[in-house]
């Protein structure tokens, strides 16, 4: 049947101009659908957008609605992974439009609407899911998987909690998802492997579906319904889920799994899952406990939310307020845990079902289960029509007069008259939910204080240059609600207040970036998330706002490009700018956004910190690579080109190793070779090594000198030949020469991480020869370990550990475990600049256990993860207590430790094991 034969409503076009504007720009679709488009683009400015872009579309919906669906769907299933989050996004407008307009017109009734929305929901998460699974598999990540695995995502499942578990989605839901894998299929040595990939592809399907681009989102994914989502990660093993909800299972989450379902991924092992758990969310025994526990959760629910108190329609919020439609599902899901170990018939998951079968079964009448039914039935309908408006997750009833009588409209009422039903259906509900849960509530128990911002703090932003203009206070009035429930939700409130507070206190002016904060909301989310966690981050964008453009730009979340297009990409920009000094600005610029992106990416857990040291290192080569001809040639128009075959730059120490944390310095060499030419040839010409050492310090200003956008990095090029005492760009024969011949056990621990990262490649190969006939040496051992041991002496003398909590220098920490791991590179003539391969190689060569070998790598990766989540937070000595709430979260995260205390004890634990095997190494080889 056509869409038009089944109007059976119409709402009032409440700007009737909008409507007009809409069916301009849409086919004739004949006057009864002509007249309900007109209706709803005069109600709804979101659905209006949504009818210029999809307007083909939907025109065409029309003979066969739930057709068109299908077909959608069947397209997206054969969507190539790269154009997937375009096209989920394209059919989300689809689905959105089309369940928009069957709604309003009672073409399709409520279940029908959320039915789509789930149906939507459950399609999108399994294609990403199956899109990022697939990514891991390719990537040989997911250990034994094979291509045809990414269909049941690998063994893992989503989830689908709350309305989408129950198929009950309102129009702008978020989609609660519990991400868990089967981990009987794998081996017990590769459970780590698989976890870690399958954290990394729930990361990223949630990306996929929850960033905002400029085709809109797929839907908001929150998937912290998990056990102690602080800090277990994103994707759990199902038999550590069970064993939590065996221990510490509360009565919410027991509530939760009744409308629990397999949504994606491996739904036979969902269900696997499901079943395992059916005695933790059915008790055997009628549970009345369960009673208290809901009640306890309603009193939590209206003191923190402030829904307390008289019924007032004004703002009333229809789904979490008095006589609200959570006050009917937990009417309804409490009877469920009461009964529903009993009683297998009560194990439904929708509220209406549920009221239905509650009803059929005693445990209430018939009649209370019909007025709730209906009374929920138009709650959801309002809802829906306020959401509607502005695609807006909101649950509010309007406060003004001039927008209540737009929700009038969209409903096809007259204002006064609805107003009047609201109030009867929300105190009618709160009545008879009310007397379940408290007959005598005269004096309810206090369960948590409301929370309360510092108004002193809130006061003095006034005074900031961000709020000088009336409108940009304008602005920020209308986006302080979702401001403060972000805030609000943080672990700590206060300090995410604080955090805020200066990154508030840095921007220079507000209108700009406020507008983009209203227009793009999840963007609130994002800024909460850095204040709360990463001060510097903070700081960096109170100075930089535009870097927002990126991120709803569409290419700020997408794959990491890698070195070689990061060059090309600067170098572009810096060819196309004739100005020096806009070159230089323009490179830090661009240098700071990608720096920023990396540390959001690690924050937010889309990366890992080792996946973070890598993208920290290209990028400082992209920048030095592309730079420096830019230097080279600004240093030319007055000196000449580079007389011989020009210079090549050595990235030393971690950026040799290819390894950066978020405020690492770049340890760099200068080699150049004039190649028997001794002056260079221009305006004024120099000697050669003159020439090149001009040019370096050229290129050392360059990075480093204080601009309007800062410094790019700080450099040391201490690692020289000779140190400082030496020249700061060296010639290949005297570098030879001096390598070969004069350099101390130091240098030659130092140049077994060297590697070329700007300038002359043939340089750089003659260079790369050198490092490997260094390499390649004979050396007495125990001659090597005994200066090793000696030169550990002298650095424990010089600088001992900051505190319990530093993870670099110390026994058993990174700089000890990096010195140990170069010494034996040498021992082995490995050409190996990798510290972990450094110890594998080591391992083979029979100098290391493999038990020394582990307990190495345990050290140094525990400390290196400490340490780049350090330096992203704060370059200041690490210390949780002061870090705030989220960076003190994300340690945990990243450590995959419950609590600082555990993590503390394991640090230092392993170092000192670390330690141990260090000295035992050493002394054995000083022996040998």
């Amino acid at each position: 049947m056509t869409f038009a034969a089944r109007i059976t409503r119409q709402p009032v076009a409440f700007d009737p101009e909008l409507g007009a504007e809409a069916l301009e720009q849409l086919p004739d679709m004949g006057s009864e659908v002509n007249a309900l488009f007109h209706a709803v683009a005069g109600c709804s400015p979101y659905l209006k957008g949504l009818m210029a872009r999809e307007g083909e579309w939907i025109a065409a919906a029309m003979a066969d609605p739930e057709a068109a669906v299908a077909t959608e769907h069947a397209t997206l299933r054969e969507t190539a992974p790269d154009q997937l989050a375009d096209a989920l996004r394209r059919g989300k407008r689809r689905i959105a439009l089309l369940s928009g307009v069957a709604d309003c017109g009672g073409v399709w009734q409520l279940e029908q609407v959320t039915g789509a929305l789930t149906d939507y929901a459950d399609l999108a998460v399994h294609l990403a899911l199956r899109a990022t699974i697939g990514a891991e598999i390719k990537r040989g990540k997911l250990p034994g998987a094979v291509a045809e695995d990414a269909e049941r995502a690998g063994g893992m499942v989503a989830l689908a909690m709350g309305k989408m578990g129950a198929g009950e989605l309102n129009y702008s839901s978020d989609v609660d998802l519990i991400c868990l894998f089967d981990e009987t299929q794998f081996d017990r040595d590769d459970y780590h492997d698989a976890r870690a990939s399958f954290v990394r592809a729930t990361r990223r399907m949630s990306t996929m579906l929850s960033d905002l681009t400029a085709e809109g989102y797929v839907f908001r994914t929150d998937l912290r319904l998990r056990p102690d989502p602080a800090v277990t990660p994103v994707c759990m093993a199902m038999a550590a889920a069970e064993t939590y909800y065996e221990s510490l299972g509360r009565t919410w989450e027991r509530a939760a799994y009744i409308k629990a379902r397999p949504s994606a991924g491996d739904l036979d092992a969902g269900a696997r899952f499901l079943h395992t758990l059916r005695p933790f969310v059915w008790r055997k025994h009628l549970d009345f406990a369960a009673i208290q526990d809901a009640h306890d959760m309603r009193l939590r629910i209206r003191e923190h939310k402030g829904l307390g108190g008289a019924l007032d329609l004004a703002g009333h919020n229809i789904k979490l307020g008095r006589g609200g439609i959570r006050e009917i599902e937990f009417f309804t899901q409490t009877r469920q845990l009461i009964a529903g170990g009993r009683d297998t018939d009560l194990r439904v998951r929708g509220t209406v079902p549920g009221l239905a079968v509650l009803a059929d079964k005693g445990w209430i009448t018939p009649e209370v289960a019909e007025k709730l039914t209906d009374h929920y039935r138009f709650h959801r309908t309002v809802e829906h029509r306020v959401q509607m408006v502005n695609d807006a997750q909101t649950h509010a009833l309007p406060k003004s007069p001039e927008n209540m009588q737009r929700l009038a409209c969209f409903l096809g009422r007259d204002r006064a008259e609805l107003e009047a039903e609201l109030r009867q259906r929300l105190e009618e509900v709160h009545g008879l939910t009310e007397e379940f849960f408290a007959p005598d509530a005269a004096d309810p128990r206090a369960i948590e204080e409301e929370v309360h911002f510092d108004p002193e703090v809130i006061r003095r932003w006034g005074s900031y240059p961000a709020f000088r203009s009336p409108r940009a206070v304008e602005i920020f009035e209308r986006i302080k609600p979702r401001l403060f429930s972000q805030l609000q939700r943080s672990a700590k409130p206060d300090e995410a207040l604080i955090a805020l507070d200066g990154f508030l206190s840095g921007l220079p002016a507000g209108v700009q970036l406020l507008s983009l904060f209203e227009a793009n909301p999840q963007l609130i989310d994002l800024l909460v998330d850095i204040v709360g966690t990463s001060p510097s981050l903070a700081t960096y964008i109170s100075r930089n706002s535009g870097v927002f453009d990126a991120v709803i730009g569409g290419s700020f979340f997408a794959e990491w490009p890698g070195r070689a297009a990061l060059e090309e990409e600067l170098a572009a920009r810096l060819v196309a700018d004739p100005d020096y000094e806009n070159k230089l600005d323009q490179t830090r610029r661009w240098s700071k956004e990608w720096r920023f992106r990396i540390g959001v990416h690690h924050l937010r857990g889309l990366i890992n910190g080792d996946e973070a040291a890598e993208h920290y290192a290209e990028l400082a080569e992209a920048t030095l690579a592309a730079l420096f001809p830019a230097v080279a040639a600004q240093f030319a128009l007055k000196h000449g080109p580079q007389p011989g075959r020009g210079a090549t730059i050595l990235g030393m120490g971690s950026l040799g190793a290819g390894r950066l944390n978020a405020n690492s310095d770049l340890d760099l060499i200068v080699v150049y070779d004039a190649d028997g030419v001794e002056f260079s040839e221009g305006r004024k010409p120099l000697a050669a090594r003159t020439y090149y050492a001009k040019l370096t310090q050229a290129m050392v200003t360059a990075v480093t000198a204080q601009m309007p956008q800062g410094r790019l990095y700080e450099i040391d090029m201490r690692l020289r030949p000779s140190g400082t005492q030496g020249p700061v760009a060296t010639s290949l024969t005297s570098f030879r020469d001096y390598q070969m011949g004069e350099a101390w056990t130091w240098e030659h621990l130092a140049l077994s991480r060297a590697r070329a990262v700007a300038g002359s490649t043939k340089v750089a190969d003659d260079v790369e020869a050198v490092r490997r006939a260094v390499l390649d040496l004979p050396r007495e051992t125990g001659t090597l370990f005994s200066d090793v041991s000696e030169m550990r002496d002298r650095i424990a003398a010089a600088k001992g550990p900051a505190g319990p909590w530093d993870a670099k220098v110390g026994a058993g920490r990174l700089q000890d475990i990096e010195l140990l791991s170069q010494a034996l590179v040498l021992a082995t003539q490995s050409d190996t600049r990798s510290t972990r391969d450094g110890l594998l190689v080591a391992t083979t060569a029979g100098l290391l256990a493999d038990e020394e070998k582990e307990r190495l790598l345990m050290a140094h990766d525990l400390c290196w993860t400490v340490q780049m989540v350090n330096k992203l937070i704060s370059n200041t000595r690490l210390d949780p207590q002061d870090m705030g709430e989220g960076g003190r979260e994300m340690l945990l995260r990243e450590a995959s430790e419950p609590a600082l205390d555990v993590l503390e004890a394991r640090l230092a634990e392993v170092t000192a094991e670390a330690a141990a095997v260090v000295e035992t190494v050493l002394q054995r080889n000083i022996a040998a």
